[in-house]
């Protein structure tokens, strides 16, 4: 067993080190798991030759201490075999009872005329919340004063980043599901087009951020295809995407050309001054001509792959982003064939760390996809070559083809 914090002459009792470790070592990340780890590992070094942490179910009430707690083991430490046969002798009851009285509870229990063991459980406890419990055993003298301090230090300590844990994904729960229903699915388009959307949201720390996607159905057949990625991540960004997605639908609705739309969308953004900066890409397919009329604020080109599976980047002029009011949008046009796909997306689609953007898109439009398949597919096709699930921004992506329609 590991030196107890130093209990010398000149310092027996003093756990002001010990506590210092604590603050180090426990509530390193986020991860509920992890924290209990660091406990029970941190409880070895300190006081104990086996330890583990027991958590109650999530949905226990929040003050509530019942008779018949639902605890799950999550992390042990040390000598496994000293917990194993510790549980033989009612481990569990004397956990509830920590649980129920609120303070470590200490006992030593001669196993067989074996050398005593020493068992302590410490309810996890914070802010009126109870989380779980931590069991310690030793072989040898009972617990010190000292180790009680420290143990209880300890087990407060996890039990508030615990809770921190818990609120951080109560929030990112809430954000996630704010911006699922702020990137429900775009408005219908027009019939004659067949449509696939995917949103997959950048795991690690980042919540959400502004990638979004819409269809705007128009006069005579024609549908407004949208994407767009507000500069930044979290719930501001979210909060704007759905402002810019609120007033390019109000713009389009006058039916006016892509680089218009772009010019009064940019306008508006500007004028209102509480915007963050956004790049977005308008494509206006006309099924009945067979055309792609298209425009860019900042945003990457789309791509198209022939029924062939081939892909080609399309060549757009590219104006500022939206919201700086500096305008200066321009119009491509491009033909499509009902055996054409586009492809409109996100930079996080294409972009990789310390790569240049060029090589990014020509990785895209160099795929080879499998001929002859839907729009539904070929987007999961991307995805998949891409590794898109994995990427290190939100990414929002767009397939559209002309429906074919057979004369009359």
């Amino acid at each position: 067993m590991a030196d107890r914090g130093g209990e010398d002459s000149a310092g027996a009792g003093r756990p002001f080190a010990a506590l210092e470790d604590a603050v180090e070592a426990i509530g390193t990340t986020l991860d509920e798991r992890t924290t209990c780890t660091e406990l029970a590992e941190f409880a070895c070094q300190q006081v104990c030759d086996a330890a583990a942490v027991d958590l109650l179910a999530t949905d226990a009430p929040a003050t509530q201490h019942p008779n018949d707690p639902d605890l799950s083991r999550v992390a042990t430490a040390g000598r496994s075999e000293l917990l194993t046969s510790w549980a033989a002798q009612g481990a569990r009851p004397l956990s509830v009872q920590a649980i129920d009285e609120g303070h470590p509870i200490a006992a030593s229990i001669d196993l067989s005329g074996r050398v005593p063991r020493q068992v302590m459980t410490v309810p996890l406890l914070a802010h009126g919340r109870l989380y779980g419990v931590l069991l310690t055993v030793r072989q040898g003298p009972a617990f010190t004063e000292r180790d009680t301090t420290v143990t209880h230090y300890a087990a407060r300590l996890a039990a508030v980043h615990l809770g921190h844990s818990r609120q951080h994904n109560a929030v990112r729960s809430t954000v996630l599901d704010l911006q699922r229903a702020l990137l429900a699915e775009p408005g219908r388009p027009h019939p004659n087009l067949d449509l696939a959307t995917r949103h997959l949201p950048a795991g690690g720390g980042v919540l959400v951020g502004g990638d979004w996607f819409e269809t705007v159905r128009l006069h005579f057949g024609r549908t407004l295809l949208v994407v767009g990625d507000v500069m930044g991540h979290g719930l501001e960004a979210a909060v704007d995407m759905n402002a810019y997605r609120s007033t390019l639908r109000y713009v389009a609705s006058t039916d006016l050309p892509p680089h218009r739309v772009l010019r009064r969308l940019d306008s508006a953004v500007s004028e209102d001054g509480t915007r963050r900066p956004a790049t977005c890409l308008l494509v206006q397919v006309d099924p009945a001509r067979g055309t792609a009329a298209i425009a860019s604020a900042g945003h990457l080109p789309p791509v198209v792959f022939a029924g062939d599976g081939t892909g080609e980047l399309l060549r757009v002029p590219v104006g500022p982003p939206l919201g700086t009011g500096v305008g200066g949008y321009e119009p491509a046009t491009r033909t499509l064939s009902p055996q054409d796909t586009l492809v409109m997306f996100t930079d996080g689609l294409v972009e990789r760390r310390g790569e240049d953007i060029d090589a990014s898109l020509a990785r895209l439009a160099e795929l080879r996809l499998h001929p002859g398949t839907g729009v539904d597919e070929i987007l999961d096709e991307v995805l998949e070559r891409l590794d898109a699930r994995h990427a290190e921004d939100d990414v929002a992506v767009l397939a559209a083809r002309i429906r074919h329609r057979p004369p009359a």
